[in-house]
């Protein structure tokens, strides 16, 4: 059964901005099932349609809406591209028999909204969503109402947690709806819905599981969607790299706060580390629930035979406890060995990179290419990149500096293998290396490599994508060749791993 799609806060576009008449008839005219809208109150106590608290993001005036009168919000647009009132909102969907789901992010709006569809008689027209506060004051206020329970955590909701509210729908992000979360809202007599679903492969898995009601911005094309497992895999790792991006630049902004040590005073874990951990291994289990999941700061295990991720939710720790706006992420599906899918971040605007198998290597709708480095010296004049061990060279690390200095060849360690290894996809440097390879830290890099045309090396030389625990180098393919071959010449035999 195919599950209702709501047009989140209406089809907006260029000439139908989110939460006007223009995006509610637009919906309609797309065939939405049913239309969601935020409300917001005036300083002279009327329900409009609005999201955020200030006027800045769509209208660009810093105001908070609760700061003008009706009659100055009015001077925002024009007929039906202006912001409308809920009783407007209300009129334009009277006997088009689609719902209007009115979201709210705090309580105030709520008996205020209550009171506006009482007053249109449309007390079955309307559907309910947002903050619990406000669902309580709803709920009291219309005990038939048809409301969405906000659901936050990874684990299900068990109907103890469902009783106070009593919802007729449990609204989840779209990244936490599984199997075992559809099995626990139907269980408990409820729907399961979700929100915001852009990517028309993760709608088709999402109706293929069962999930009653789906939002999203582009209902054109979530509805009726196909299935695409390497294009789903591929938005996934995006969105939680960007939601790792979101974390740890907020961290930056406001501070990391404590700063914890694991096996020496240099190995640095932070609860920025932890959250972002915990937060994805959330949504690799809810939405890949067979397969393995190995992490830096919570562990697990591979198993033979099984799909397993790999993840670094920050890379560059020590860079991030010491004020070095210099970090990455990583996290790879390895299967047989080797990295199918990955997304790292990019240390420059925390841009997400991502990856899959045979799809290329992209950043911000950016196909990368590696050119190779011309010259009869393709290490000349160009910097090459590395890593410490942790906070000590490693064995032939002086050198094979020494041997690159004498060809006019730079190194630079900028403290994140993830981001070095990767970087040459990005064109900072010719070649990296790093002297262990790790899949927690390294399969995302080392796919954005390959994808991108690049040459990823072993410690003897030779093209591969499931290194052993030694070296492996990156970069364009004459240059990474040659940062193998001075390796291979400067390092102690004692040294070598096999």
């Amino acid at each position: 059964m195919s599950p209702r799609y709501v047009a989140h806060r209406g089809a907006h576009s260029a000439s139908a901005p989110e939460n006007t008449l223009a995006a509610i008839r637009a919906a309609v005219e797309l065939g939405a099932d049913v239309v969601e809208i935020d409300v917001r109150v005036t300083r002279d106590g009327e329900v409009v349609l609005l999201h955020d608290e200030t006027l800045e993001r769509i209208w660009g005036d810093p105001r908070r809406v609760a700061e003008l009168t009706l009659a100055e919000v009015r001077e925002f647009g024009g007929g039906a591209r202006r912001i409308p009132t809920l009783a407007e909102a209300l009129a334009a969907l009277r006997g088009a028999g689609v719902p209007l789901l009115i979201d709210m992010d705090h309580e105030d709006p709520a008996l205020p909204s209550v009171a506006v569809v009482r007053g249109a008689g449309a007390e079955n027209d309307v559907e309910w969503c947002g903050a619990t506060p406000a669902m309580r004051l709803v709920r009291a206020a219309m005990p038939e109402a048809v409301i969405h329970q906000a659901w936050y955590t990874a684990e299900p909701p068990s109907p103890a947690e469902l009783a106070e509210l009593a919802p007729a729908f449990v609204n989840a992000q779209h990244l936490l709806v599984g199997p075992a979360f559809l099995d626990a809202v139907h269980a408990a007599g409820a729907r399961a819905a979700c929100w915001t679903v852009d990517d028309p492969a993760q709608a088709a898995h999402l109706a293929a599981l069962g999930v009653d009601s789906l939002t999203s911005n582009d209902l054109a094309s979530v509805r009726g969607a196909v299935a695409d497992e390497p294009g789903r895999r591929l938005t996934i790792v995006e969105e939680l790299a960007g939601h790792a991006a979101e974390i740890v630049a907020r961290a930056r902004r406001e501070g990391v706060g404590t700063v914890d040590t694991k096996t020496s005073p240099a190995d640095h874990v932070t609860e920025v580390d932890r959250g972002v951990e915990r937060w994805v291994r959330a949504v690799i289990g809810a939405q890949f629930p067979e397969h393995d999941m190995v992490g830096e700061e919570y562990g697990g295990a591979s198993s033979e035979g099984r799909p397993c991720w790999y993840l670094d939710p920050v890379d560059g720790t020590a860079n991030l406890a010491n004020g070095v706006p210099w970090t990455s992420f990583s996290l790879a599906l390895v299967e047989d060995g080797r990295p199918v899918v990955g997304a790292v971040l990019d240390p420059i605007g925390g841009v997400p990179i991502v990856a899959a198998e045979g799809r290329g290597a992209w950043r911000a709708g950016e196909r990368l290419a590696i050119a190779d480095a011309a010259g009869a010296d393709p290490l000349s004049g160009r910097i090459v990149m590395t890593e410490l061990a942790g906070a000590d060279p490693w064995p032939g690390f002086v050198p094979l500096l020494e041997e690159l200095a004498a060809r006019h060849c730079t190194t630079r360690v900028p403290g994140s293998g993830t981001a070095t290894l990767a970087g040459v996809a990005l064109g900072r440097g010719v070649a990296a290396m790093v002297h262990r390879y790790n899949p927690i830290d390294h399969a995302a890099a080392i796919l954005v490599v390959a994808e991108a045309g690049g040459a990823v090396l072993d410690d003897r030389g030779s093209a591969t994508l499931r290194p052993s625990a030694a070296p492996v180098f990156t970069g364009a393919v004459s240059a990474a060749a040659a940062l193998a071959d001075a390796y291979a010449a400067t390092r102690p035999s004692a040294s070598r791993i096999v």
